[in-house]
């Protein structure tokens, strides 16, 4: 039994699941007490052990492979549910645990600023956090709340709309000068595209510009993510223009962070809607965080 982790170490594996979670080396060795190098090296001979590279060196950081990505999610999944057993099994399972799935945007800009909120209201309760980019593995039987992007139509599941999608260009206020620009003016600047899973779901460029009426080729820019939050810090150094997403980066204009330099937004029948998977324990604990959820829409 467990013959493919016979010479694999705990260390090993927890050092993998921070790098790939915080898409970096050196997050991963602050959070861990280590160093870059060493983390480093615990992903090289992980790398060797399972005969595939796990990381892609990119432009300021890392990406998952198709192979990290699977490992990743095994991973991650496997060192909550033993953190979780052991906090159970020493005596410290008198806290509720609420398990909360939803993609890496959500979570950064939506949910974590307002996670304080919940736990002053409930202090008994931990909310753990699973992130992904793929709906279909946010359901799983573990889960006690996803909040995903969509229609509204989920395999699994009630889903409850949260908001509906609304965009809007967003960069740094250096990079305009404080100053507004038309939609032709915009499309000159370097804009910074998605790519990959949540590209395929989310508003593009030309979608953008197509709602804007301007007719034009839009530019193919200079970088380009997978992954949201790498997107907004490059628009926030003010390497170029982001599709902003209403209720995520709201938080980041009113700080000034980022600015709107086009009057209006576009909206689409998609948005974010709280999914219940189909459970029959912890049902009251559920409502609370759901109606919490709506609360703090309405805030």
């Amino acid at each position: 039994m467990f013959e493919h982790l016979a010479d694999l170490s705990l260390d090993t594996l927890r050092v993998f699941e921070a790098a790939a979670r915080l898409r970096g080396f050196t997050a991963a060795a602050l959070e861990l007490g280590t160093t870059q190098p060493a983390v480093s090296q615990q992903v090289k001979r992980l790398e060797a052990r399972v005969g595939a590279r796990l990381f892609d060196r990119i432009y300021r950081g890392i990406e998952l492979t198709e192979a990290g990505q699977l490992l990743f999610e095994q991973v991650h999944q496997g060192l909550q549910a033993m953190d979780q057993g052991i906090a159970e099994a020493s005596g410290r399972g008198q806290r509720e645990v609420l398990q909360v799935a939803t993609d890496f945007a959500f979570a950064a800009f939506w949910l974590m600023p307002r996670l304080q909120r919940f736990h002053e209201a409930y202090p008994q309760v931990d909310v753990s956090l699973v992130t992904g980019e793929r709906s279909q593995a946010m359901l799983r039987p573990d889960i006690d709340v996803a909040v995903l992007f969509g229609d509204g139509r989920f395999h699994q599941g009630e889903s409850r709309w949260l908001f509906d999608e609304e965009v809007f260009p967003v960069c740094s206020p250096r990079l305009v000068h404080g100053k507004p620009l038309s939609a032709e003016a915009l499309q000159r600047l370097p804009l910074l595209h998605l790519r990959g899973e949540q590209a395929s779901r989310w508003f593009d460029w030309a979608g953008v510009f197509r709602g804007l009426g301007v007719s034009s080729p839009t530019p193919s820019g200079q970088l380009r993510f997978d992954n949201y939050t790498l997107l907004i810090q490059a628009a926030i150094a003010g390497q170029g223009v982001a599709i902003g997403w209403g209720h995520l980066v709201d938080g980041l204009v009113e700080q000034g962070l980022l600015c709107r330099p086009l009057a209006g937004s576009l909206r689409s029948e998609r948005g974010y809607y709280v999914v219940l998977p189909p459970r029959k324990r912890r049902g009251e604990l559920i409502g609370r965080f759901v109606d919490w959820l709506e609360r703090e829409r309405s805030a």
